[in-house]
C-alpha cells in the first residue's frame, strides 16, 4: 500500500466520534490516512471499514516510543505526511478536592503531553511536505467549569502549545490551527449518542467538515483558532 504522491493524514483517537468522521472525509478528499486508538482490535475493524486508503494502528499516545513507531510506520507506508490531526482526548471530572493522582496524570498525559509526542513525532515529515497540523481542543480551553480541573488544565494547556506551535512551526511551512467545539455528539465521558436528543449539538461530521474546509483555504491565509458552538442550544 506504500504511496509516493498521494496526500496522507495521521489522526489520532480515530475509532469513533470525530477522529473517526475526520478520517472519512479525508478520506473522500482524496487522502490515505493513518487512524490511531488503544484497542488493536477495534481499530483494525474501523480502518477496514474505511477501505483500501486506511491503515488502523494500535498506538497510546501516552508512549512517545509509540507515537514515534506509529508516525514512521506511516511515513513508511505512504511515504510521507502531509496532515497530522490530534484528537486522542480523556476526560475525568470531580472537584479537585476527591480527583484523584491517576486521573489527572492519565487527562495531562493523554490530553497534553500526548499532544506534544505526536507533533514532535511529525514534524520532521510535515517540515518536508509544508503541512497541516489541527489540534482538537475545546472550548473548556478557555472557559473554566466546576469539576474540570484536570480537563480544563489540559485544554488550557493544549491551546497554548497550539500557539507555540504557530510561531516556532511557520517557517517550515506548517500550518496550525486550534479547533475548540462546544457539544459534540460523541462518546466522550460514556455519553451514547442519541439521534433524536443530540440532534441540537455540532455533529463529528460538521467538524470533519470544517477540517476539509480549511485545507483548501487559501495558502496565504491561516485561521489559527476556531471555535465552533451549536448554533440552536437547548434553552436553559
Amino acid at each position: 500500500m506504500t504511496q509516493t504522491t498521494q496526500k496522507s493524514a495521521f489522526i489520532t483517537g480515530a475509532s469513533k466520534g470525530i477522529g473517526h468522521a475526520v478520517a472519512q472525509a479525508l478520506i473522500a478528499d482524496g487522502y490515505a490516512v493513518t487512524i490511531t486508538s488503544r484497542n488493536a482490535d477495534e481499530i483494525a475493524q474501523v480502518a477496514a471499514g474505511l477501505g483500501a486508503d486506511a491503515r488502523g494502528v494500535a498506538c497510546d499516545v501516552k508512549d512517545p516510543r509509540a507515537v514515534q513507531a506509529a508516525v514512521d510506520a506511516h511515513v513508511a507506508a505512504f511515504g510521507g505526511l502531509d496532515v497530522l490531526f490530534v484528537n486522542a482526548g480523556v476526560g475525568h471530572f470531580g472537584n479537585v478536592a476527591d480527583l484523584s493522582i491517576e486521573q489527572w496524570q492519565d487527562v495531562i498525559d493523554t490530553n497534553l503531553s500526548g499532544a506534544f509526542y505526536t507533533v514532535k513525532a511529525a514534524i520532521p515529515a510535515l517540515s518536508a511536505r509544508g503541512g497541516y497540523i489541527f489540534t482538537l481542543s475545546s472550548l473548556a480551553g478557555k472557559n473554566p467549569l466546576p469539576g474540570g480541573g484536570a480537563y480544563n488544565a489540559s485544554k488550557f494547556g493544549l491551546n497554548g502549545l497550539s500557539e507555540v506551535l504557530n510561531l516556532d512551526l511557520r517557517d517550515r511551512g506548517i500550518k496550525v490551527t486550534q479547533i475548540m467545539p462546544g457539544s459534540v455528539a460523541t462518546h466522550f465521558g460514556g455519553h451514547t449518542p442519541d439521534q433524536d436528543k443530540d440532534a441540537w449539538k455540532i455533529q463529528p461530521e460538521d467538524l470533519a467538515q470544517l477540517t476539509v474546509d480549511l485545507l483548501h483555504m487559501p495558502e496565504r491565509t491561516l485561521p489559527s483558532r476556531v471555535e465552533v458552538r451549536p448554533s440552536r442550544p437547548p434553552k436553559k
